[in-house]
């Protein structure tokens, strides 16, 4: 049994431990490290070292995003510019006048002014422009100076089919005549269009199905 005298000195010392020197602190550093880790971190300084160096010298000043410092950001001018310029109108592009040359020209229509043979901007190139499109048109000389999107109603949006679905006939069960009705109404018109030229009758436009959702007619959308 140790002495009275030495257990009073090792509670001592565990309220009041001794502090870390040298030796310690670097073998603290050490934990969780594998043997090549100092190598590695030696090499990847090295490498950002050598990157800037290369960057100095090709004189790139600008970041990866593609934006300057901020030092030489200059945000009243910008504004200013962003000012100064007038909102492009849209027109549609009904008729290319000698295509394919260096005077072809352009027919356009503005919506409730008129219609105008213009040519185009410096920031638009004549392969961007076909018949029929949506353009934007500046309000002085009615220059086409960028190429639109066509217009999408919201509507149909909602009802376009990302994904094809894996829905058969074989999959609906107990629906015979809901199919032979769906298939009638919506296919036939589309493989034998020529049946209905012969009948003289129009096709039927579409179908709307109103069921549950517990019932196999609720796969017949899908098909």
């Amino acid at each position: 049994m140790a002495p009275a005298a030495d257990v009073e000195d090792e509670i001592k010392d565990e309220k009041n431990p001794r502090p870390l020197d040298e030796d310690d602190i670097a073998l603290l550093n050490t934990y969780g490290l594998g043997p090549y880790s100092t190598s590695i971190k030696k090499a990847e300084k090295g490498i950002k070292e050598m990157t800037k160096t290369i960057d100095d010298l090709r004189g790139i000043t600008e970041s990866d995003t593609g934006l300057a410092v901020p030092s030489q950001w200059d945000l009243v001018s910008d504004k200013q510019m962003m000012q100064e310029e007038q909102p492009l109108q849209v027109a549609r592009c009904t008729k290319i006048i000698s295509p394919n040359t260096e005077d072809a020209k352009y027919v356009i229509n503005v919506k409730q002014i008129a219609k105008f043979v213009v040519g185009l901007g410096d920031k638009v190139s004549p392969t961007d422009i076909e018949e029929g499109m949506r353009v934007g048109v500046d309000r002085n000389k009615y220059q086409i100076q960028i190429p639109l999107t066509p217009k999408i109603d919201p509507s149909v949006t909602m009802m376009t089919v990302e994904e094809k679905p894996d829905v058969t006939y074989n999959d609906v069960g107990g629906c015979k005549e809901q199919i032979e009705k769906m298939r009638e109404v919506v296919e036939l018109p589309m493989l034998h269009p020529e049946k209905f030229v012969k009948l003289g009758i129009d096709p039927p436009k579409g179908v709307s199905a109103m069921v549950l959702l517990v019932l196999g007619k609720h796969c017949l959308p899908e098909l």
